[in-house]
């Protein structure tokens, strides 16, 4: 089958953030699965620059102002309709709901990928999202956890319209194993001295100002924190604490020397990421983690459990328990041999999450819903329209109270989640359970 994508991303490459990493990531992969693929990006410098990185892809540089973003997203799905390249595609690739809503509107299908639940987030947009999935030209909503995609089947979209895909990585990064003893001499790090690791930016919204009070507990541990850019908050936390090294951002060739000096590799155990400023869903480290061969810690979140599991694959512990932090790090440190199990069984189900199998799932996905010609209607009813003006409600005074366009989720129990690779469940283990319960 000929086909032929359009990917668009509404914001400015070169970039570190991690949508633009997963993005354009799966389109790499796409393309050589495809006869044609585009990729339209705003630039903030020319495209020769990242050659290797825009590989198999024919770069079509936005008309659209880098600043400020909202004017930038207005005029990147705006122009889109305009190009040559839209006419000649078989459909559109976006993580943009506007730039959805507009190729649709043009007469193009649309595919969209993206890792929040909008309609939870922001609830007003609701019966927007509602209308706008359920058109026939709106293929599939990607959705990068069963997390995010629960949500939307809350809100009546068709199940045939959403399915999960959890995001990779790139197996080249980690290039052949270093053993911890070399990886700790090359970072200028004791051997002896025990590690706990952190990779990824350094801010607030990490869930790190948890690490930096272990820290201060664990004098005998050393806590890595990599990712600053700077004179932050968390660098200020951890100012004057003697056993916290922090290490400039790093790039993906660099940052596996970190990773393989860590005696325990650290998802911050915090609710914030997920539920206080929902910026992250499932972070994209956990699967370069499981691929190292190093245990893992993380909290108990029903996005990270979709993955990770208590005594399987990681040590999960209560979120925002510095008790249950310490006592984890304590026990993944003392008993080598409970790490070792940890790490070898993530490692094992990590082939599973490279970027090329990520882009052949949805390649197939695409392929089936090319095919489709019926129109899945969803199913919003009454009881949808008196939860959209409730949580409507909840939205606009959550905003005017903290000034945030993100509505906290209401975490009154926590759901078991279907483990899609192997058929089990595998859902997050009882609170109670957990360390710090």
């Amino acid at each position: 089958m000929s086909l032929k994508i359009l990917f668009a991303f509404e914001n400015p490459l070169p970039s570190r953030e991690a949508d633009a990493e997963v993005f354009v990531t799966t389109a790499r992969y796409l393309a050589p699965l495809v006869s044609q693929a585009w990729l339209h990006v705003p630039l903030s410098r020319h495209p020769v620059a990242d050659k290797a990185d825009l590989a198999g892809l024919g770069v079509l540089r936005a008309r659209a102002p880098l600043r400020p973003a909202a004017l930038r997203h207005f005029c990147c799905g705006l122009t889109l309709v305009f190009r040559k390249a839209f006419r000649q595609a078989d459909l559109v690739y976006t993580r943009n709901l506007w730039i959805a809503w507009i190729a649709m509107l043009f007469g193009q299908r649309v595919a969209f990928d993206h890792y929040r639940p909008w309609s939870d987030q922001i609830p007003p947009l609701q019966r927007w999202i509602y209308r706008l999935m359920c058109r026939q030209s709106f293929l599939v909503n990607i959705c990068h956890s069963n997390y995010t995609k629960q949500k939307y089947l809350a809100l009546g979209i068709a199940p045939e319209k959403l399915l999960c895909v959890r995001n990779g990585f790139e197996p080249g990064r980690l290039q052949a194993p270093v053993a911890i003893e070399i990886a700790k001499r090359d970072i200028g790090v004791p051997v002896d001295k025990k590690t706990v690791v952190y990779t990824g930016r350094l801010n607030h919204r990490k869930g790190l100002a948890l690490v930096i009070e272990a820290a201060r507990a664990l004098p005998e541990i050393c806590f890595i924190l990599v990712g600053s850019y700077g004179d932050g908050p968390i660098e200020a936390l951890a100012s004057g604490i003697s056993n916290i090294l922090i290490i400039p951002w790093q790039s993906p060739d660099t940052v596996s020397r970190y990773i393989f000096a860590a005696d325990v590799l650290l998802i911050p155990p915090s609710w914030k990421p997920l539920a206080e400023f929902g910026s992250t869903v499932l972070p994209l480290k956990l699967f370069l983690y499981m691929a190292s061969g190093r245990p893992i810690l993380a909290g108990n979140t029903p996005d990270v459990s979709e993955v990770l599991s208590h005594g399987r694959n990681a040590f999960l512990c209560h979120p925002d328990n510095a008790e249950a932090l310490i006592s984890g790090i304590r026990t993944l440190t003392d008993d080598p041999a409970l790490a070792a199990r940890l790490a070898a069984t993530a490692l094992a189900e990590s082939s599973g999450f490279t970027w090329e199998a990520r882009a052949a799932t949805i390649f197939g996905i695409i392929r089936s819903r090319m095919d489709v010609a019926s129109v899945e209607q969803g199913g919003w009813g009454p009881m949808h329209g008196r939860t959209w003006r409730r949580q409507s409600w909840r939205w606009l005074v959550n905003l005017v109270r903290t000034r945030s366009w993100v509505l906290p989720p209401d975490f009154t129990a926590l759901p078991v989640f279907e483990h899609e690779a192997s058929g089990r469940e595998s859902g997050p283990v009882s609170l109670a359970a957990l360390p710090g319960a």
